[in-house]
């Protein structure tokens, strides 16, 4: 029984172990891409934009498989300003899945960032699963220095969104794609159950030392911008 015990003790801690692993090796990807993307300012998001986003969020290599009918998936994290218009805070785990049809043969990894230009674009995209461009409202981003040549749908969007795929980077609309919140991922992060709100708009968490190199590079791009949330 002593042993059953230590085993089932061992494989938790085992398992824990690797999760933690998984988040740290997602944040590191996570910053990677957003830091490749900024060195480039001219073919890069606009930083007058950057500066508006209260919250902006990062899909590592998303995962495309298409053979007739076309589907996406991965994985992501979510940072949102502290209070709105604050310093960059803690991450918050997500999944973002869709699917297109159409013919298509072959696979390819994606680099997606987005950008969320206002609270209560916010607020909607923390419910457990929202349905972009249905439940709420997005476009692909303009690119460039700054954001004088976006149209504007793209100006009103609360979701601004990129694609880096092949070393090309460009808008791209992520219009019927559904996030879902990744509760058991954010579990492993901080060691206890915590919903997307409780991280990003109450800021109960502090900033795990995997995430700092995320906020710092956000803070040295957008040290200033957002809008309040609501109390």
């Amino acid at each position: 029984m002593k042993n059953a015990i230590a085993l089932f003790i061992g494989l938790v801690l085992s398992a824990s172990s690797l999760g933690a692993a998984s988040n740290t090796k997602e944040l590191e990807k996570a910053t990677d891409v957003l830091s490749d993307i900024m060195r480039a300012p001219d073919r890069g998001i606009p930083s007058d934009l950057l500066a508006k986003a209260v919250c902006v969020g990062v899909v590592p290599s998303e995962l495309k498989v298409a053979f007739g009918i076309g589907g996406t998936f991965g994985h992501g994290v979510l940072v949102c300003r502290r209070g709105g218009d604050g310093a960059w805070g803690a991450p918050s785990m997500f999944t973002l899945g869709g699917a297109s049809v159409g013919f298509q043969i072959g696979g390819e990894a994606t680099d997606l960032v987005f950008l969320v230009t206002n609270p209560d674009g916010a607020k909607k995209l923390l419910q457990d699963s929202v349905r972009l461009g249905a439940d709420i409202s997005a476009a692909a981003g303009p690119v460039g220095r700054s954001a004088s040549g976006a149209t504007d749908v793209q100006l009103r969007a609360e979701i601004l969104s990129y694609s880096r795929s092949r070393g090309l980077f460009a808008g791209v609309s992520l219009n019927g794609a559904v996030l879902k919140q990744d509760h058991d991922e954010n579990a492993r992060l901080y060691g206890r159950p915590l919903s997307a709100k409780d991280i990003l708009i109450r800021g109960e968490v502090a900033t795990p030392p995997a995430a700092r190199p995320l906020d710092h590079l956000l803070m040295r791009y957008a040290p200033r911008g957002g809008a309040p949330f609501a109390v």
